[in-house]
């Protein structure tokens, strides 16, 4: 079966996709707790300060302390939000590309298995994605999640836009071969001529 291929191949990336979440629990939580502490014991003193009248412990705080205040309170925001950008890049990324792209290598392969068309036009739809996944959200687990500047560099070029084009080829050709010859059971293939 043609479609095989694809079916565990999809399942060994969807398996290294899910995986990334506890990668980004164990990598960044500990940052990201740590910089939601700093802020909210910053914000926290600042509106505990506005509430009392700008008085701390009986006295006035002064423009310049309360200047220095704001300013602390702003940076422990803004680290706080900058800690959550590796976390969100990697789940908007190659995580949430990665599983949707492992689904479609799985559901093309059992597609392949129903379809009655030419061996070659299956093989074309199936390496299309496989090679589409690879090209796109493979090089964005290496540039994101593993941090590989060479993957990021490949996917800032032109080289970056084949994988996702042969994903869209793979559907497009997946929607013709299922128009085609889409047949109601399992389709045994015939194995290529040798010259």
């Amino acid at each position: 079966m043609i479609g095989k291929k694809n079916i565990v191949f999809g399942f060994f990336f969807l398996l290294l996709t899910a995986a990334l979440g506890p990668f980004m629990i164990v990598n960044f939580s500990a940052d990201l707790a740590a910089s939601e502490a700093d802020k909210q014991q910053k914000v926290g003193a600042l509106q505990q300060a506005r509430d009392s009248g700008y008085e701390v412990d009986l006295e006035k705080l002064n423009a310049e302390q309360i200047a220095k205040a704001n300013t602390d309170a702003l940076l422990a925001l803004s680290a706080r939000l900058n800690s959550r950008v590796p976390i969100d890049e990697i789940k908007t990324g190659p995580h949430a590309h990665g599983n949707l792209e492992a689904i479609l290598n799985i559901l093309v392969g059992v597609l392949l298995g129903f379809l009655a068309i030419p061996v070659v036009f299956k093989q074309l739809i199936s390496w299309s994605f496989i090679l589409g996944t690879l090209g796109h959200s493979g090089l964005l687990f290496l540039a994101v999640a593993v941090q590989l500047p060479w993957a990021g560099d490949l996917l800032g070029s032109w080289f970056g836009y084949i994988g996702p084009s042969l994903i869209l080829i793979g559907l497009l050709l997946a929607a013709i071969g299922a128009a085609m010859g889409f047949n109601g059971g399992l389709v045994k293939d015939k194995k290529q001529q040798q010259p």
